[in-house]
């Protein structure tokens, strides 16, 4: 059996509580959320979207509990402040990643629970995320989202056209390989593998190794590759 995750345990323990609402009697969001609000990790975000209308522009955001997780590429509490749709900032990011679930939970009424890979300001972002409308006969004015961070990687500054050579040494590393293991493995000198290395990390404007195959692994996922949650 696999290992509840604390994402997995929130979301099974509000969809619970979700469950034992009556939509003939619809509720506030706190009842669906109250008691899970100490169970979220420095990595989770609660969120309530206020339904009214049909223009999903005009709804609002209330962050419930903000993330702890900070990120010198990304300040997502500032991001994610209190506001409508329609105001945020990154409206590419509202129209591909969040409104159209959000006015599928609506119509069918149903939680919708699934890892989201989007683009966030330029910046590769990847989160799970479920999401639970309210209850009701009539149509939901309510619905709470909360999310878990998996990665933020931006991606290099420059993306270039590389030599055999240099996309052998970037599969290596991004496979976990040390210098000294892709050198042995495409029979080049050690000294070769990192002054090449540090070429990249100079085009890419990358900080160090670390820094630099996180880059690496965003520009896989920009040319439409996935990577693994």
């Amino acid at each position: 059996m696999a290992r509840e995750t604390p994402f997995s345990a929130v979301a099974r323990k509000m969809l619970d509580n979700w469950l034992q609402t009556d939509p003939e009697q619809p509720t506030s969001p706190e009842i669906v959320y109250r008691d899970i609000v100490d169970m979220l990790s420095i990595k989770m975000r609660l969120t309530v979207f206020t339904v009214e209308g049909n223009d999903p522009k005009r709804w609002f955001m209330k962050a419930i509990r903000h993330s702890g997780f900070t990120s010198r590429i990304l300040n997502i509490n500032k991001i994610f402040s209190d506001a409508y749709i329609g105001d945020f900032k990154d409206q590419s990011y509202m129209e591909e990643a969040v409104i159209p679930r959000l006015q599928q939970v609506v119509s069918s009424q149903q939680p919708s629970m699934e890892l989201v890979k989007t683009r966030l300001f330029g910046v590769n972002v990847g989160y799970d995320r479920i999401l639970l409308p309210q209850r009701n006969i009539d149509r939901p004015k309510w619905i709470i989202s909360s999310s878990y961070a998996q990665f933020l990687l931006s991606p290099p500054r420059r993306l270039e056209q590389m030599d055999v050579a240099d996309e052998a040494i970037i599969q290596l590393l991004v496979e976990g390989a040390t210098a000294k293991e892709i050198a042995a493995a495409l029979s080049i000198s050690h000294r070769t593998v990192e002054h090449r290395l540090e070429r990249m990390k100079e085009r890419f404007g990358a900080r160090n190794t670390v820094h630099l195959v996180a880059m690496l692994i965003a520009t896989h996922i920009e040319r439409g590759h996935s990577i693994a949650p």
